[in-house]
């Protein structure tokens, strides 16, 4: 797999499709890596041109000392889309990629076509709930953190179904690098668009979970009102919807950037 040497950190890429065809970004949240876009990567190959990577502190990107700021996240993508010469893309984020891809859309306006931020929300959590857990991680590694993974991640009737799927995305989070991982809290515990989303101008997909205990439809309502351009699909599944609801995920995907 390829690695792209920018920000002063490796970050691990991966591409597929036709290069001729749109880029659509794909950014990984907390605690997985580019394989939990499996689904829509190959649903969406013969349309797209594919780009999945792993954030700093995740999969097999590097982990440079932390904390990691929301701009350097954002910086990643930007400076991966130049290393391709790649001008302009769709970017879809799920969770933290969803932060991160707020941030794009304020911040790197003229990078992008349109914007989906899934499962995601202007502020996720506390930044003291961040920091406890980055502090938690940092001393404890990641193991209490991937055993409760499954019940923030997937509603209990998908648990039960597809439970090897549950068990290698769990057992993936718990060989995540604990420092990589404890500087992306560190991250979120200081990212906040609030307030800055009514700069997005692109046009916006807002991904909403029914059964998301993490960031709920609310939230993705939230920041509907701030986005001029956008519009919110609920999906019936928990955080991770992507995975949970892969056809209809990849449906809302297809219609809205058709």
């Amino acid at each position: 797999m390829p690695v792209a040497d920018i920000n002063h950190t490796s970050i691990h890429y991966r591409t597929d499709g036709e290069r001729h065809l749109p880029c659509l970004v794909f950014s990984n949240s907390l605690g997985t890596d580019l394989g939990m876009w499996d689904a829509q990567a190959a649903a969406l190959v013969s349309r797209f041109h594919v780009l999945r990577y792993d954030t700093r502190g995740h999969g097999r990107s590097a982990s440079p000392p932390g904390p990691y700021t929301l701009e350097q996240l954002g910086g990643d993508v930007l400076a991966l889309l130049d290393h391709l010469d790649i001008e302009r893309a769709h970017f879809c984020g799920l969770s933290m990629g969803g932060v991160t891809g707020q941030w794009l859309g304020v911040h790197a306006p003229r990078r992008l076509i349109k914007l989906v931020l899934a499962n995601t929300a202007a502020r996720v959590g506390t930044a003291e709930g961040w920091q406890s857990r980055a502090a938690a991680v940092r001393a404890h590694g990641l193991g209490g953190i991937a055993d409760g993974a499954a019940s923030r991640w997937f509603g209990a009737g998908f648990a039960e179904r597809e439970a090897p799927t549950v068990a290698r995305m769990t057992d993936a989070l718990r060989a995540q690098d604990p420092a990589g991982y404890a500087a992306c809290c560190e991250a979120l515990a200081a990212a906040d668009m609030r307030g800055a989303l009514h700069a997005v101008p692109a046009p916006t997909l807002i991904i909403a979970g029914s059964l998301d205990p993490v960031t709920t439809v609310a939230d993705a309502e939230a920041m509907r009102a701030e986005i001029g351009d956008s519009r919110v699909a609920t999906l019936p599944a928990s955080h991770i919807s992507n995975v949970e609801s892969p056809a209809r995920f990849t449906r809302a995907l297809l219609d809205f950037l058709a």
